[in-house]
């Protein structure tokens, strides 16, 4: 049961590790990002105030509306990208973030590592599976992995690992099972998966990135 006295951010740090001993790991494993989109930055500041400082935000143009002043108020804050990315937001992206989880497609690739040569900054990128095969969500195939990853080598883009959004309404541990699979025997070894919902059966299936937004912030209106 979770502890009354606990704010919200102690509470999924503390179920973050239980679950990481449970599957034999350590919390400190596991990279909490702290998902800002929606939230203004009244909202942010006592989280980085309380000693968060991974985010993630969805969408370029919200981080470049509410990020920059924050990041020069605080050190030590990095910022994830976890939604879609428009290939002509990509010089935009490189500039402003520190992690990219949403790189899916040739044409992606092509634009970010373009727009890497330009900043001279090589910025850390998980290819993003459709894990679940559904056509209204982005998400590169299971069977286009092996390629888009030799593009994104080609381009001189770090991949760090592989990203997924299980379906909706379904038991999430076979699509994490499934993405850690794939990741292995594509050498990667970092996972971003699990959200407010699920991040405990992620980390126990090998999660290194939880991306946990309500489950902080409280629902979004």
């Amino acid at each position: 049961m979770d502890q009354p006295d606990l704010t919200p951010l102690q509470d999924v740090r503390a179920r973050i590790a239980r679950a990481a001993a449970i599957a034999g790991r350590k919390g400190d494993d596991v990279e909490l990002i702290a998902i800002s989109k929606t939230h203004a930055a009244e909202r942010i500041v006592p989280l980085i105030e309380e000693g968060q400082r991974v985010f993630g935000e969805n969408r370029v143009q919200e981080a470049q509306e509410k990020w920059p002043a924050l990041l020069e108020r605080y050190e030590g804050v990095k910022l994830h990208l976890v939604g879609q990315l428009q290939s002509n937001k990509a010089e935009d992206a490189v500039r402003l973030f520190d992690c990219i989880h949403s790189l899916d497609r040739p044409s992606l690739v092509s634009a970010l590592g373009k727009a890497m040569d330009k900043a001279g900054r090589r910025v850390p990128c998980f290819i993003q599976v459709n894990i679940g095969d559904e056509e209204q969500k982005g998400g590169c195939a299971i069977a286009e992995v092996p390629a888009l990853l030799a593009s994104a080598h080609d381009a001189g883009i770090p991949v760090t690992g592989l990203m997924c959004v299980p379906p909706l309404g379904i038991e999430a541990a076979p699509f994490f099972a499934l993405l850690a699979r794939i990741a292995a025997e594509s050498g990667l070894d970092q996972l971003s998966m699990g959200m407010s919902d699920d991040f405990e059966t992620a980390v126990m299936l090998g999660a290194t990135h939880v991306r946990v937004g309500s489950a902080l912030f409280g629902a979004r209106r």
